[in-house]
């Protein structure tokens, strides 16, 4: 299975550029990039962050001055530490707002699971060394997952271990006690209420298992009742929290399962359709909440078969959409989709072809975060606090599962000049919680307005995972 996907992602570069002609309702970005685009972040001063695929380059696509990512422009960031190039490797956007990324896959190509890692520091466009935990012999393509409380946890890939970052003095701490199984292939949700949910890829079994920070421990989660997990390669496909807390957890052999969060009970979801003889499914590859509470999914037949197709769950069914203009050369984990603030789906395949996808329909306003205090003059180039509820969403937004992870459950300030109708990010960090669906929890966000913003009138917005608040008035000194 490792050969064949090294295989795999050498010809996806190869097909990088080529285009095939159909009919689509994608949108294409206008400035498509001139490298091949992988795993992407929404950084928290509103720029999307690329990886060059395997490579040790990085790109930020920033956007237009009517916050537009479609038209929005690239530009080359900070190459990672010398020796450092991974593809398939635990990552997350951290509350300071920096980007930490750990193990690897492959390095420079080479199947070696490594545990090298980096933290980058958008502010200053530097990246340090991040050390894994001294007891580890692997990381390689762990699953990770920002707990409530901001804490980073990271797996290693291949053993039942786990553990805590330490941000501020980029120190581990292990935790994880009682995992069922070994940590290979499995992906990570986070619940209400700040616990983990998993399913079991190891061990034969039908068994989900639950983390509870408070315990730092495992325990069951109950029987899935389908099969989730292929047999052959142990993959399975992401797993996503909707705003009714339920979550969808795809399968690689084309079963799927709801896990109801509410009621910690699992059931049956209908299968991916077959296509011909062939069984859709997802072993490895992306799916995303949109704002109207559906989730789009990447699929393909078996395991790493060419022929992607495109469904949004709704909560009961699964309804096939639009394919892209690669999707009948990708297979599902060539996929990496980010939830932008627009509320539009970004689409990387590996390739030099960027898609969104935007999807009828309305978020619920129940579901939309609140601004409860912020300051009416806001002085730029200074720092201020906001309060409201809801500031993370109801959901990390995007999943991928063991090999990939851009959540995007933090706070987003947007700030729109009422006179040019120009949009500006103010960078937020200190966010005083990292749950999902936290209810009437008042929680604190910090923003840095913009050194150059445009001065007068403004609507404010705060954005969750593509939903925003309703506009408060401020005035920009």
């Amino acid at each position: 299975m490792r050969a064949l996907r090294t295989v795999i992602v050498i010809c996806v570069i190869l097909l990088a550029g080529l285009s095939i002609a159909g009919a689509q309702t994608w949108t294409p970005l206008t400035n498509q990039p001139t490298f091949s685009a992988s795993t992407a972040f929404i950084l928290t001063d509103g720029r999307v962050m690329v990886q060059d695929t395997g490579t040790q380059d990085w790109w930020a696509l920033t956007p237009d001055a009517n916050g537009s990512y479609q038209n929005g422009t690239w530009s080359k960031l900070a190459s990672l530490p010398a020796g450092y190039a991974p593809l398939y490797y635990a990552s997350a956007v951290l509350p300071s707002g920096r980007l930490a990324i750990l193990g690897g896959e492959y390095n420079f190509g080479s199947p070696v699971w490594t545990t090298l890692g980096a933290i980058y520091n958008p502010k200053a466009n530097t990246w340090r060394k991040l050390t894994h935990p001294s007891s580890w012999s692997y990381v390689g393509d762990a699953q990770s997952v920002v707990l409530g409380n901001g804490t980073m946890m990271v797996a290693n890939c291949c053993t039942t271990e786990e553990a805590l970052l330490n941000a501020a003095t980029l120190t581990w701490t292990a935790t994880g006690a009682g995992k069922a199984d070994v940590n290979d292939e499995e992906g990570w949700t986070l619940l209400p209420g700040g616990k983990v949910l998993t399913v079991d890829a190891n061990n034969g079994s039908t068994n989900s298992e639950i983390y509870d920070p408070a315990t730092g421990s495992w325990s069951s989660a109950g029987s899935t009742i389908v099969q989730l997990t292929d047999p052959g390669s142990h993959e399975l496909g992401p797993a996503v929290l909707r705003p009714d807390g339920t979550v969808l957890y795809t399968g690689a052999t084309g079963h799927n399962a709801v896990f109801n969060s509410v009621t910690s009970t699992w059931s049956a979801a209908p299968d991916f359709p077959k296509v011909g003889l062939q069984q859709l499914d997802i072993a490895d590859g992306p799916a995303a909440l949109l704002p109207n509470g559906n989730v789009l999914c990447m699929t393909s037949p078996g395991v790493f078969k060419s022929g992607v197709h495109f469904f949004e769950w709704n909560g009961t069914n699964f309804t096939e959409v639009a394919k892209t203009p690669n999707s009948p050369s990708n297979t599902s984990f060539y996929g990496r989709m980010l939830v932008l603030p627009t509320g539009q789906i970004l689409l990387t395949d590996g390739s030099t072809d960027v898609e969104l996808y935007a999807s009828p329909g309305s978020p619920n306003p129940a579901w939309a975060p609140t601004i409860t205090r912020v300051l009416a003059t806001l002085t730029h180039g200074l720092t201020f606090a906001l309060k409201g509820t809801q500031l993370n969403g109801f959901s990390q937004g995007a999943a991928y599962g063991d090999d990939a992870q851009s959540a995007s459950n933090y706070p987003l300030v947007r700030i729109t000049n009422l006179a040019t109708g120009h949009v500006f990010y103010a960078r937020t960090h200190t966010h005083s919680s990292m749950g999902v669906a936290t209810g009437s929890l008042i929680v604190t966000t910090h923003f840095d307005v913009p050194a150059g913003i445009e001065l007068g009138a403004s609507h404010l917005e705060v954005v969750a995972n593509g939903i925003a608040s309703k506009p408060v008035n401020v005035v920009i000194i």
